[in-house]
């Protein structure tokens, strides 16, 4: 059964231009890690009792996060020092929500849900904007059909808007990922909570590890086991009561990295990125540009919360090119435009391997860098998967560049304006938001000409 409604209205487009200027100064920081927000609200629903954030990303894709938690039970606050305070209803004891949960451009958030949702014998209707609408959820379906849920209605290819029956009594599994998802994990895992005995997620390529990290922080019985070369096996057991805990969220680094990119390509630039998340799983872009060359220098490495974070210290620098190996892209997957941007800036050929999964993203980022990069006048081709950007150190700009609704292709080539020899148009910053929220104000208060 297919469900069929009228797309929401998206946002009033917002234009945008970035200019070459002076050299960038400052010390800042960017906001909170988008992943681990998410999932901070999700264990903060399923623990009994009160569990407190500090440096939630308040983005519109993590405040769909927590709209949804509370349609799902929770008691959701923001408190007047701009901690949240969640108050859960435990596995196993969530309400049936009485509203559409709405995602909006959230991905992280709606699949990560779902995982939730089908561990629980409830029905839930879930959607989105445009963008959302047209992202595979197939992917985290397919396991969460075989511990028991049902998918009752849904839009073409397993789409959203669809409609979810949670299993009465899910089933665990142990599961062989098919992608290097740490959604498709995180999914299987949420579900797991609610079944009885161990489940089971095996990854041929280890993914970004929050849902684990947090997991055990809230007090789960979870196990990781090396899997192979470089995959790992992580197992839950199910049915805990998860106790309520304090967490505070790293700076994201994935949104570190377009002050980051800046700070290399503009002349002159030195630029303190405070309490940036450096986790070896996101860590994938900070080895890329240092093979590149890059000044990148870490202070005070710290542990906060269950994550390792430190202040980055990053000054202009004339890269090179570099071979990027497909292994890589787990630990840098949103990472991939703005690198194609310092990639425009360097000097030889940058060879960016197996990029399937930017097709699968907000937009296909693969065809929206390719495209923004011809537009600004950058040798490249895509062979297969592969994204190889062949540059002599400049960039002519003077382009307007296509968003395709995504926040990251924006960014990215705001980013390319502050230092191209011509300025490079965006036709949208609107959903910057659901990631950077600030995020022209920051580069300003650095000295970026956007506007």
């Amino acid at each position: 059964m297919s469900i069929a409604s009228a797309p929401m209205a998206p946002p009033k487009p917002i234009p945008a231009l970035a200019r070459r200027a002076g050299a960038l100064k400052g010390r800042v920081r960017v906001p909170g890690d988008k992943s681990i927000s998410h999932r901070a609200l999700m264990l903060g629903l399923l623990a009994v009792g009160e569990t407190r954030i500090e440096g939630l990303l308040e983005g519109a894709d993590v405040v769909a996060t927590a709209r949804a938690c509370g349609a799902l039970g929770a008691v959701v606050e923001r408190g007047g020092n701009g901690a949240w305070n969640v108050h859960g209803v435990g596995v196993g004891s969530l309400l049936p929500p009485d509203q559409v949960l709405d995602f909006g451009n959230a991905g992280t958030g709606t699949r990560l849900m779902l995982g939730v949702v089908a561990g629980h014998p409830i029905e839930a209707t879930f959607d989105g904007d445009e963008s959302l609408r047209q992202r595979p959820m197939r992917r985290v379906l397919d396991p969460l059909a075989r511990m028991g849920a049902e998918v009752l209605a849904a839009s073409e290819g397993g789409r959203l808007p669809l409609r979810l029956k949670g299993a009465r009594d899910p089933i665990p599994i142990e599961y062989m990922s098919p992608v290097a998802s740490a959604q498709v994990k995180s999914a299987v895992l949420l579900c797991g909570l609610a079944a009885p005995g161990e489940t089971t997620v095996v990854e041929a390529e280890a993914t970004r590890d929050h849902t684990e990290r947090m997991l055990a922080h809230f007090g789960a019985d979870i196990r990781v086991a090396l899997h192979g070369e470089r995959g790992r096996r992580i197992t839950i057991k199910g049915r805990p009561e998860l106790a309520p805990r304090r967490v505070r969220v790293p700076a994201d680094p994935s949104s570190a990295a377009f002050p980051l990119v800046a700070a290399l390509i503009v002349p002159g630039s030195d630029v303190i990125l405070e309490g940036v998340l450096v986790n070896p799983l996101r860590s994938g872009l900070l080895v890329t540009l240092k093979e590149m060359g890059a000044r990148i220098e870490e202070l005070d490495r710290r542990e906060d919360g269950g994550e390792t974070v430190a202040d980055l210290r990053v000054r202009a620098t004339m890269l090179k090119g570099v071979e990027v190996p497909a292994a890589r892209a787990p630990s840098m997957i949103d990472e991939y435009p703005v690198l194609a941007v310092a990639a425009s800036f360097a000097q030889g050929t940058t060879a960016m391997r197996g990029l399937s999964e930017l097709r699968v993203k907000e937009s296909d980022r693969l065809a929206a860098v390719a495209a923004g990069l011809a537009a600004n006048g950058i040798e490249h081709e895509i062979a297969g998967d592969d994204l190889i950007v062949h540059s002599k150190g400049r960039v002519a700009g003077g382009a307007a560049v296509a968003t395709h609704m995504d926040h990251r292709i924006a960014m990215s080539f705001l980013v390319m304006g502050l230092a191209s020899e011509k300025p490079v148009a965006v036709d949208d910053i609107s959903f910057v938001a659901t990631s950077f929220p600030g995020f022209v104000e920051l580069m300003k208060k650095l000295g970026a000409e956007i506007g």
